[in-house]
């Protein structure tokens, strides 16, 4: 996102600038209504692409500044004594929580599990030991997580319904941290579909 581009468009020490043939539009990533990185890139992608339709600079800045996260898509749960918790249910398979993941600025204890579609958690690793300090498993069948990251050290632990997910999360949490349900896996197991798992993951937070 770094390498600029004339036209085109990229962030750069905390600015996103959008050029086109005919005007250049400049905007702190600081007023994007959304910060995480994966909402920048596409917070970028659709100014260079409004822009390049005619769309007036001044109403897209408008549009970055004020656009709301979707639902079960890296949206905010609430905040319960300093511990943020995002509803990520829309996440159904490895790639998908790999950039929610890789968006993650605080140590993260991450709910994981559900129906798995032949997985493979190799791909998280990485960014798990990096920013994961343990794992929640949502799900009837949990053996292959558990396989995929017992040498990491990171506490792993099962919940089966959402409720439990979200107070066994808590427990591992401290303040300052984030808890995102983000599992990697269908919803058919213990939900009735993703939204249904992300509408009782923020009802268990609000009764927290």
């Amino acid at each position: 996102m770094k390498q600029e581009f004339n036209p085109g468009s990229f962030i750069k020490k905390g600015t996103m600038t959008v050029k086109t043939d005919n005007e250049r539009m400049e905007m702190s990533i600081l007023d994007f209504a959304v910060k995480r990185k994966q909402n920048l890139a596409n917070g970028m992608a659709a100014s260079s692409v409004g822009m390049v339709a005619g769309i007036k600079k001044e109403s897209v800045r408008v549009a970055v500044q004020t656009f709301s996260s979707l639902e079960h898509r890296m949206a905010p749960a609430g905040v319960v004594r300093g511990v943020e918790f995002i509803n990520d249910s829309k996440s159904t398979n490895v790639n998908s929580t790999w950039f929610a993941l890789e968006s993650m600025e605080k140590p993260t204890v991450l709910i994981l599990g559900g129906v798995d579609k032949g997985n493979d958690y190799s791909i998280l690793e990485d960014l798990v030991r990096e920013k994961v300090k343990a794992i929640v498993c949502l799900g009837l069948h949990n053996e292959k997580i558990h396989e995929a990251f017992r040498h990491t050290g990171i506490p792993i632990s099962d919940a089966g319904n959402a409720s439990e997910a979200v107070q066994k999360a808590f427990g591992y949490a401290t303040k300052g941290d984030v808890v995102l349900l983000s599992p990697a896996c269908a919803s058919f197991d213990l939900f009735d579909n993703y939204e249904d798992r992300g509408r009782q993951f923020v009802k268990a937070v609000r009764e927290l």
